[in-house]
């Protein structure tokens, strides 16, 4: 095979579905499929998918792609996945339990206990470069050990969504830096497993997987996997990426200088930096990129496409048999006035992490009136996941990283509406790209470098994306947004609990 058939194999372990692309040395994506996910929320604030669902879903899309294109072709392959998202294996390696996701917050208890464990929040400031949140690894392996002792006493190793795939696919247990950043055992700074906070919760190393680099070959396909999935034996696999961190290498967002909104089932603001940044208050969040030598700050948003998605399915039933539903409902909210005659949407439907930290507050309507229809809380919507994330823009400005244009990718990049709304409500240029991937395409790109179709990522960067002109906000309707988003920020305390009571965290001994 010449280096001019080699197809590269892109593969994100998404929260909604597994999506895997072929794509072609220039780029070009010449087989895509993806194949949903569902997601299990046993009680309020919690959320859950069993592992073997990924891998089910990764069979899938692997096998529709191959069906257009022979495996022959395939020269490597990379994973994205969502991040923090916990599987728990025994000694066999089988599942213990279904996976606690990033979303879940469940673990607030947990989050108490690790913060006094390591003696405070300015010590894990200096270990891992973020807070104890419910969202995170860690937190999560210490309510199976409060909660679930007998699944506990069966763990032997701790695997994040991607790296349970891979394991499926090659039989190694591997990580690499820009998902392990999100465990809360991981210290970004010193790109290594934290020995500190291990130490001080009281779980040990073995429990965790070697690290290995985003480019760098992890393992190869088995026989058995490549007869569930059509691919050659002894196929290489790379480290891949968490899907934040391989969503901006699949836009070229891996040079400081740069930033990127996405809107996935969460929403983000990431920007590279050529150091561990990290934001003294912990709002936002430090982690190692895919490309070696570089972090990067962010800012989440734990309902974005994810709240857009709940208000599809709960009101708007109706466009449920019609084609693009959700352009039916952007075209209705297109006719609404800025700030949505007086309705505020905020899209706190699993808690909010960017800048709240607060895993009990919830979403909500506000301002609501006999006057106010459909089309007025799909705006309302859309304005206040535009809001919540220039709540992220704004720390990292805050912070001294000013980017001169801002990416857009996901769901917000690919409607004019929506990307007109985030260029006056954060009131910068915006622009996007010519591959509109996601995820799986900076894996795929992963998978080049690591056959060596390009020395680094930035070559492949070079190599495959162009960037559209920048549109500029409207001044006037920036200036407008200012007091719609203050009247956004002025309604977080009002739909606070005026209670919160935790119960005391147990502690193993």
């Amino acid at each position: 095979m010449s280096a001019a058939d080699a197809l590269f194999l892109g593969l994100d372990v998404g929260t909604s579905g597994v999506k895997a692309l072929l794509v072609s040395p220039a780029g070009e994506v010449v087989a895509s499929a993806t194949t949903p996910l569902f997601l299990s929320t046993p009680r309020p604030g919690w959320a859950e998918q069993h592992p073997d669902s990924w891998w089910d879903a990764s069979l899938a899309s692997i096998r529709q792609v191959l069906a257009r294109q022979p495996a022959a072709r395939v020269a490597s392959l990379g994973i994205s996945g969502q991040m923090h998202s916990s599987v728990f294996l025994d000694g066999s390696g089988e599942v213990i339990r279904p996976a606690l996701l990033w979303c879940d917050g469940r673990t607030t208890p947990e989050c108490q206990e690790i913060t006094s464990r390591v003696g405070g929040e300015e010590r894990l400031r200096d270990w891992a470069c973020n807070p104890a949140l419910e969202g995170f690894t860690l937190p999560k392996v210490l309510w199976l050990r409060n909660r679930e002792p007998a699944a506990f006493a069966r763990l032997a190793t701790v695997l994040l969504a991607k790296d349970f795939v891979r394991f499926r696919l090659t039989g190694t247990l591997a990580t690499e830096p820009s998902d392990a950043s999100g465990t809360l055992m991981f210290d970004p700074a010193r790109v290594r497993w934290s020995r500190e906070i291990l130490d001080a919760v009281g779980l040990p190393p073995s429990l965790l997987p070697v690290v290995g680099g985003s480019a760098e070959v992890l393992g190869r396909i088995t026989p058995q996997a490549a007869g569930l999935t059509g691919l050659i034996s002894g196929t290489p696999v790379v480290g891949g990426g968490a899907d934040n961190a391989c969503g901006a290498a699949g836009v070229g967002a891996i040079t400081p200088g740069e930033a990127v909104a996405s809107w996935g089932t969460s929403g983000t603001v990431l920007a590279p930096t050529a150091e561990p940044r990290v934001d003294p208050a912990l709002r936002a969040h430090t982690f190692c990129h895919v490309v070696p030598g570089v972090w990067y700050l962010m800012g989440v948003v734990l309902s974005a496409g994810g709240a857009f998605a709940w208000y599809r399915d709960q009101f708007a039933r109706d466009l449920a048999g019609s084609d693009q539903p959700e352009v039916r409902l952007i075209e209705e909210a297109a006719g609404i006035p800025a700030g949505a005659d007086g309705v505020t949407f905020l899209p706190y439907l699993q808690g909010e992490r960017t800048p709240h930290r607060d895993a009990s507050v919830r979403g909500a309507f506000l301002g609501l009136s006999l006057a106010h229809t459909r089309a007025h809380l799909t705006r309302a919507v859309l304005e206040g996941i535009c809001f919540a994330l220039r709540d992220s823009l704004s720390i990292l400005q805050e912070l001294g990283l000013s980017p001169t244009d801002l990416l857009l990718t996901g769901g917000g990049a690919r409607n004019p509406l929506i990307r007109r709304l985030q260029a006056d409500v954060f009131g910068l240029p915006v622009t996007t790209v010519n591959r509109e991937e996601g995820p799986a395409y900076g894996a795929a790109l992963l998978a080049a470098v690591g056959a060596g179709a390009f020395p680094d990522l930035a070559a492949a960067v070079r190599c495959t994306l162009t960037r559209a002109p920048v549109a500029y906000p409207d001044p006037q309707a920036h200036l407008a947004y200012q007091e719609f988003y203050d009247r956004f920020r002025a309604c977080y305390p009002r739909v606070t609990p005026p209670v919160r009571r935790s119960p005391s965290p147990r502690t193993a001994p």
